[in-house]
């Protein structure tokens, strides 16, 4: 199964996710612009291990010595154990699949079978060529840094790593015969929680269509990139799904109009911090996050597998 070319359809599948996101964070946007800014320093250090993993599969990789030429020489020979796989073999100039399932890549039946489980965590930090890196570090540069920068490395962390997590478990209960690796899961977490963000704060922006309608294409584009051959866009769904519901449960924002308590006269009227329905959201999504195990993504593997199994019989 490693060694199978992906011309082919077999190997491996790639998380790819080029993101765009112009102005949706725009002042203009927003109602009240006095919230206090982080630095942002994790998703960079994100950026950092991706990248410094990638370069010691690189290592690993070794096509000179390792590469049999059945399907031609390696690629950029000048790089000596860096260069790349041949191109019939793996197109996104990268390793080869032997080599991304060795370190970690997600395989349905070595996690299921194999009591492998870390992979469900490991594959997230592979990729599947310079390709696929570049593609998913720009696009987590342009989301990841943003959402650093609202609302703070502690909860924009939590989303991405369990959105990874999350995208893991829904593509490996579809791709059962491929490797899969990559970071979309995750990116598209954040996605998700951009979404649910922008429905649990709907109060405090003022140009709610134009926000709504900017996102909503983004996420529509990126979620069509998974038609392509090759991308896992079950990672891309299930981190979508995470993220959408943690959005709601780690990024609330106070009401417009709400003042800290040092901050206000002591005969002034007490405004709660959060509205009604931001409470109810919260709480709908805690208990499909952990009491229900995330039950959306059996309702979606239900709904799919049916719909296989339909058009098997046809």
């Amino acid at each position: 199964m490693a060694s199978e070319d992906l011309e082919r359809g077999g190997g491996m599948k790639n998380r790819t996710n080029n993101s765009y996101l112009p102005g949706y964070y725009s002042s203009t946007y927003y109602a009240e612009a006095s919230e206090s800014h982080w630095t942002s320093w994790l998703i960079p250090l994100f950026v950092v291990a991706n990248i410094a993993v990638f370069v010691v599969v690189m290592y690993v990789n070794d096509c000179p010595k390792k590469n049999t030429r059945i399907e031609g020489a390696c690629v950029a020979k000048f790089l000596g154990r860096f260069s790349f796989q041949p191109l019939r073999e793996n197109p996104l100039f990268g390793p080869s699949s032997s080599t991304l399932e060795k370190l970690g890549a997600l395989e349905w039946n070595k996690v299921v079978h194999g009591d492998q489980g870390w992979r469900l965590v490991t594959c997230m930090w592979l990729h599947a060529g310079v390709i696929h890196l570049l593609a998913n570090m720009l696009s987590l540069v342009f989301i990841g840094i943003r959402l650093e920068q609202q609302f703070g490395f502690v909860r924009i962390g939590m989303i991405y790593l369990i959105s990874g997590f999350g995208g893991s478990i829904l593509s490996s209960l579809f791709i059962q015969h491929n490797i899969s690796v990559g970071a979309s899961g995750a990116l598209f977490g954040l996605l998700g929680a951009m979404l649910s963000e922008l429905i649990t704060n709907w109060s405090i922006y003022t140009n709610k269509a134009a926000a709504l309608f900017t996102l909503v294409v983004i996420i529509a584009i990126n979620l069509a990139v998974g038609i392509l051959p090759h991308v896992d866009n079950f990672a891309h769904i299930g981190g979508f799904l995470t993220g959408f519901l943690l959005g709601f449960i780690l990024l609330l924002r106070p009401q417009f109009g709400w003042v800290n308590r040092q901050s206000r006269p002591a005969d002034a009227h007490v405004k709660s911090k959060y509205k009604v329905y931001q409470y109810a959201f919260s709480l709908v999504a805690v208990v499909l996050l952990i009491v229900g195990r995330n039950p959306i993504f059996w309702i979606i593997y239900c709904w799919v597998g049916d719909a296989v199994q339909r058009r098997e019989w046809k």
